[in-house]
């Protein structure tokens, strides 16, 4: 699969910090990469680097064949990238309809739209049960699950999510990955996944990225470092 997403010779700083170091990283068109580490090892930090988020950085960022880096935020999102942070994001104080409204508000094609927030409670039929609650009030489940499908709104081609599996019980983390898969294979959409456990991330990935303080220790097919008892030792503590 050609490439849909490139970093090369990436590096990104909060002011004076620098945290990323020379970062070549790509994810398949139709691929899931996931980005593994310790704490603090840059995983965030990559992610809000391709976003543009309050990061100083240099190297160079395509995304479809062009060039993303110094773009502002909501222009790379415009371009189909959409971000599922860390803590969920979810508006607490909106109606789960309203969430899904605003997931989609660069989008103009009205149809359409009513279309894809179909679409995504197919995904997440517990979603449409909730449609007219506040998402503050909302499980903890329920909120990442409602942060996926407003990204789903936007229709994006890349999926960036952010420890989605953070807080969340085992069952629930299964149901939310099994959906990721289904995403992926029945919609085409790329993920560049950073996720703490390591075994359930390579479960779903296609490829996969270790990062140590900052810089690529390990990169490879997540079969392949699955099935790597040495490198699971060494880097993935399992």
């Amino acid at each position: 699969m050609s490439a849909l997403l490139e970093l090369k010779g990436v590096n990104a700083a909060y002011g004076q910090s620098q945290v990323i170091y020379d970062l070549n990283l790509s994810v398949a068109d139709g691929g899931i990469t996931a980005l593994l580490g310790a704490n603090g090892a840059g995983k965030t930090t990559t992610l809000r680097t391709i976003c543009n988020m309050r990061v100083r950085c240099s190297g160079t960022i395509t995304f479809a064949g062009k060039k993303i880096d110094g773009l502002q935020t909501e222009d790379i999102v415009r371009r189909g990238i959409a971000h599922v942070p860390d803590g969920r994001g979810t508006f607490v104080h909106l109606t789960v309809e309203e969430n899904l409204v605003l997931g989609a508000y660069s989008r103009r094609d009205r149809a359409a739209v009513a279309q894809d927030m179909e679409r995504v409670f197919g995904y997440f039929p517990r979603l449409r049960e909730r449609i007219a609650q506040q998402a503050g009030t909302l499980s903890g489940g329920e909120q990442q699950m409602l942060a996926i499908a407003r990204a789903l709104m936007l229709r994006p081609r890349l999926l960036l999510l952010d420890e989605p599996s953070f807080g969340l019980a085992p069952l629930i983390v299964q149901e939310i990955f099994r959906i990721l898969n289904r995403i992926n294979t029945e919609d085409g959409v790329s993920m560049l996944l950073v996720e703490q456990n390591a075994n359930l991330a390579l479960s779903l990935a296609h490829d996969v990225y270790l990062l140590e303080t900052g810089r690529v220790v390990l990169n490879g097919p997540a079969a392949q470092v699955r099935n790597d008892d040495s490198a699971r030792r060494a880097y993935l503590g399992y």
